[in-house]
């Protein structure tokens, strides 16, 4: 506990360093979390498995993915509509929510 006590974090939102319990404290509040839900609803997560729902053309791929493809583990972006993901052949992938169904 001292060492928390002792150390500081930098704070992107209010651009000041900040003591370790206090941004702790901040992190407990988290009221500004990003609800993020797929095309019927669903809240999504760090770590979730998704289906497509139609398929998409990848631009700068040269790759459709087909309807009913798997999206393993995802990554929120902070952005509402928007999911990180991984597939192979395909780098830095981004999907929009709407086109996706939590599994």
């Amino acid at each position: 506990m001292a060492e928390e006590e002792d150390s500081f974090v930098y704070d992107e939102a209010s651009g000041e360093w900040i003591s370790a319990a206090e941004a702790k404290a901040r992190d407990g509040a988290g009221g500004d979390q990003i609800e993020v839900r797929d095309s019927v609803g669903n809240l999504l997560a760090d770590g979730d498995q998704v289906t497509l729902i139609k398929d998409l053309t990848v631009k700068g791929a040269g790759q459709t993915l087909k309807r009913g493809t798997l999206i393993k583990s995802i990554r929120l972006t902070g952005d509402a509509q928007e999911i990180d993901c991984k597939y192979e052949g395909i780098k830095g992938l981004v999907l929009r929510a709407e086109f996706v169904r939590k599994r």
